[in-house]
């Protein structure tokens, strides 16, 4: 049950915009306080108890308590809140994969997960700090070859500059690792559609 109150749930303003995810446990909370409510895959809204009601009859991921088992949502809409806040992508392990592909950013090649390697491009040991501009996937090959040093001192180059992720390319890679298929319906129209920032 843990692990179903850990999945992701797509967080959408109350103008249908994708602005947010959420876990299952935090959803429950919103819709329990009616502060938001569940989106379908018809486009109807249900508030707490509708959903329950409906759970029921559905099939799908449930939680279980005492008195009556609920379905999870996928996509719930806040019931007030308007805004499209700017995102920031977490600095973290899962995030650099997704960002670099899961691919060594000095050779090209895709090797299995455990052979790859977050690399600093300027050493932690000579001021490199740990941001998204400075690090970059690595097989464990050129992790070696590359070692303590800069990248003019041992001849290597980087495929591409790393940057910080936007926040919908990682939303998009998540998706397509979770079966969160109603979600292509907000995150696409979220990524053709909001202002790109300088």
């Amino acid at each position: 049950m843990v692990q179903v109150l850990n999945r992701d749930v797509l967080v959408l303003n109350k103008h249908w915009l994708a602005v947010h995810v959420c876990s299952v446990r935090r959803a429950f909370s919103l819709l329990y306080q009616d502060v938001a409510h569940v989106v379908t895959e018809e486009y109807r809204i249900h508030d707490f108890e509708s959903w329950r009601d409906l759970s029921r009859y559905s099939k799908g991921h449930m939680i279980h308590t005492p008195n009556y088992q609920i379905l999870v949502p996928e996509v719930i809409i806040l019931r007030r809140y308007n805004k499209f806040p700017r995102h920031y992508v977490k600095f973290n392990r899962r995030n650099i994969y997704h960002r670099d592909h899961f691919t060594c950013q000095y050779c090209g090649k895709m090797p299995p997960r455990d052979e790859l390697t977050v690399d600093h491009i300027v050493p932690r040991s000579r001021g490199g700090k740990s941001t998204w501009t400075n690090v970059v996937l690595a097989c464990s090959n050129c992790n070696a070859k590359k070692g303590n040093r800069l990248l003019k001192e041992c001849r290597m180059k980087l495929r591409k500059k790393p940057v910080e992720p936007h926040w919908s390319v990682i939303m998009r890679q998540s998706m397509a690792l979770e079966d969160h298929a109603m979600w292509r319906k907000f995150v696409d129209f979220a990524y053709w559609n909001v202002t790109l920032e300088e």
